[in-house]
């Protein structure tokens, strides 16, 4: 899938991540890598950190982010950005989906 022009929706399986969370990796390259996240209601996204840069763009939902220390409700049409290595996580407070946007692609979400 990596570097493919085009990743079809119906072609990519969601993996249960397990809580409430499912993941679906959808296009990427070396350098740009772009993931569906959906969240039940409840469900936490641990606080946790990597060398990578994150936007988080809120589809739908109401989730409660944490980014280094500091907590915020966001909503659909909302952006997130969590530089390298900052600390960040979130729980789910109204069933949603967050569409996130990696530089460079997270080699440890697909198996190259």
């Amino acid at each position: 899938m990596k570097n493919d022009r085009y990743v079809y929706y119906k072609d990519v399986k969601p993996q249960d991540m397990g809580g409430g969370v499912t993941r679906r990796v959808l296009a990427y390259s070396d350098d740009l890598m772009v993931v569906e996240n959906t969240f039940e209601k409840g469900a936490v996204g641990s606080l946790h950190h990597h060398p990578h840069t994150q936007i988080t763009y809120v589809v739908s939902g109401v989730f409660e982010f944490e980014i280094d220390g500091v907590k915020s409700i966001v909503k659909k049409g909302d952006t997130l950005l969590k530089m390298n290595d900052v600390v960040h996580g979130c729980v789910c407070q109204e069933a949603g989906v967050l569409l996130d946007i990696f530089n460079p692609y997270r080699q440890d979400f697909v198996n190259d």
